[in-house]
């Protein structure tokens, strides 16, 4: 296996895009890097980690793994209707995960060509990051920019806004069941939706002035409501029967297992907003534009809590209280 400077130099340094490099004081291969960001735009920073076994199968397609991680941070900048400009990756890399089906730099290539995929779709530069020796894990961390006093947050929710959510629910849930039962085609539309998740950037974009509030459904509709509702100081009264359930969902999981994978299955990354009701028509023309939908499934209310569904039969991912999914 090559070295850590070796690998950094094949797999993670070549790639800059001139529309990438805008912004880029400082390049790859000093101690840091350094970054300009544009007049009149605040800077929005997430990271987030992606650890084998808990977060994806150790033995999934390498380029999905790296598509994935990246992925599932930009969601992060999607939800603040933030462009992304820049990345940092801190990956730590297992040895074993090499043993029998392939060799480290077939790995690496296949990752590689995954996260660097993405990375030109969003026009998001890999400025720096870190290689060690351990258990397979990612670690991600997103720069962006958002117009100064304009970004999104989770606090602006008011009683009477609907609720709405963009594309579909539960087709990761559904994918990961799939993975369970041995399907292996990242062709089908739910192991997709699982292995290979679309951050929603252009939307984020086009929700800014319109949405109250908005974050991303990573850990599951209503885990994510949840801080939402905290956040706004806010009730809301859902509608089971209007949620949009991913196509196939219900033929894999069965109606009800399909309600539990759309309130509760986690890892869906679609934007979870809430809009008066005279904005709602804008943000869905503006939505259809780029060929997605968004889908009214409630309302904020005064009574504080949620109504429409019973909350304890759908409990979200949380690390540190459950089984990995």
């Amino acid at each position: 296996m090559l070295g850590e400077f070796e690998l950094i130099q094949r797999y993670f340094m070549p790639l800059q895009e001139a529309h990438a490099t805008a912004g880029i004081a400082l390049e790859n291969g000093d101690d840091a890097a350094l970054l300009v960001p544009q007049a009149g735009q605040q800077l929005v920073v997430s990271v987030d980690t992606s650890v084998s076994n808990v977060h994806f199968p150790h033995d999934a397609p390498a380029h999905a793994i790296g598509h994935r991680a990246l992925a599932v941070a930009l969601s992060d900048l999607a939800a603040m209707g933030a462009t992304s400009r820049w990345c940092l990756m801190a990956m730590t890399l297992d040895k074993r995960i090499f043993s029998g089906r392939a060799t480290a730099e077939q790995w690496l290539s296949g990752y590689a060509e995954g996260f660097h995929a993405l990375c030109q779709q969003h026009a998001t530069a890999l400025v720096g990051g870190d290689v060690t020796s351990g258990a397979l894990t990612i670690g991600i961390t997103v720069m962006g920019e958002v117009p100064t006093g304009q970004a999104l947050t989770r606090a602006g929710a008011k009683i009477g806004d609907v609720i709405a959510v963009t594309g579909t629910l539960g087709g990761a849930a559904g994918g990961l069941a799939l993975w369970r039962q041995g399907e292996r085609e990242l062709s089908h539309p739910l192991l997709a939706r699982y292995l290979l998740p679309q951050p929603r950037l252009a939307a984020g974009v086009a929700l800014r002035g319109v949405a109250t509030a908005a974050l991303d459904i990573s850990d599951g509709l209503l885990a994510d409501l949840a801080h939402l509702r905290k956040a706004s100081n806010v009730g809301c009264a859902l509608e089971a029967d209007a949620l949009p359930l991913a196509v196939g969902l219900q033929e894999t999981l069965g109606h009800d297992g399909a309600i539990k994978a759309a309130l509760s299955g986690g890892d869906d990354y679609e934007l979870l907003v809430t809009l008066t009701p005279k904005n709602l028509a804008i943000a869905q023309q503006r939505l259809a534009n780029l060929g997605l939908s968004l889908t009214a499934i409630g309302h904020c209310t005064e009574t504080l809590g949620v109504t429409g569904v019973a909350v304890s039969d759908y409990e979200g991912w949380q690390h540190f209280s459950g089984e990995a999914p």
